[in-house]
């Protein structure tokens, strides 16, 4: 069945069954009171009402029988996944220039295994949904979400989490460069730094990489597609 949704610049028209939902990094690092975010001073006080509306959207998208996919961002404890001693990523990764600087977080900040990794309580990935560990800001960067999505059809991804300007927007821009078809769900995400940086990755994405959406305008089209 295919549905048409009133998306930013222009509608775009998809099929549920060849669509997924990718949250992005909805992790206690990013997230909660102690976390990663916390010791860069990241404003986390978006999160209630985002985790809202993202809970919302994947009872929406599994309802509508898109797959849901949620991407995880970390390393191994030996931090073997973050790069050699030379990588751009030990470099300029603030979660690995933390824990080499101060010893009390060593081993702590987005490391498997750890609080900190772990998506938050109040959302649950659950037996059909997939789960994608991921070692860079793309969600694609090292990792299997190209043959995921490509072995079942899928050809639009709506995409939502933490952060709007830094892993959301990443995933998109490769997202796009793989001829998917991206839409950022701007109220079920929220930035690193002010507003103004959400306000970029918005006109970023309806510009040069896709199409922007609000959560309302989702459940709308699947709603009426369901009532059909």
């Amino acid at each position: 069945m295919t549905l048409e949704i009133d998306a930013q610049p222009e509608p775009i028209a998809f099929d549920p069954k060849q669509s997924a939902l990718i949250v992005v990094d909805m992790q206690n690092g990013y997230c909660s009171p102690g976390g990663y975010f916390s010791h860069l001073g990241i404003d986390l006080s978006p999160f209630e009402r985002v985790v809202g509306a993202i809970s919302r959207l994947v009872s929406i998208s599994r309802d509508s029988g898109m797959q849901v996919i949620w991407l995880q961002n970390g390393w191994d404890p030996q931090l073997k996944e973050a790069g050699g001693p030379h990588s751009v990523n030990q470099r300029k990764g603030n979660s690995l220039r933390l824990m080499r600087e101060r010893s009390e977080l060593r081993g702590k900040l987005l490391t498997k295994g750890g609080w900190d990794y772990e998506i938050v309580d109040a959302l649950k990935p659950d037996a059909e949904d997939i789960i994608v560990p991921k070692p860079r800001y793309s969600g694609f960067a090292g990792t299997a979400l190209d043959s995921i999505l490509r072995s079942r059809r899928i050809e639009t991804l709506f995409v939502c989490g933490v952060a709007t300007n830094v892993c959301v927007e990443s995933t998109i821009r490769e997202a796009f460069f793989k001829e998917f078809f991206p839409v950022l769900v701007r109220d079920a995400c929220y930035q690193a730094g002010p507003q103004f940086i959400q306000d970029a990755t918005v006109y970023n994405v309806e510009k040069f990489f896709g199409w922007t959406a609000l959560v309302e305008d989702i459940a709308k089209v699947c709603r009426h597609a369901k009532a059909a």
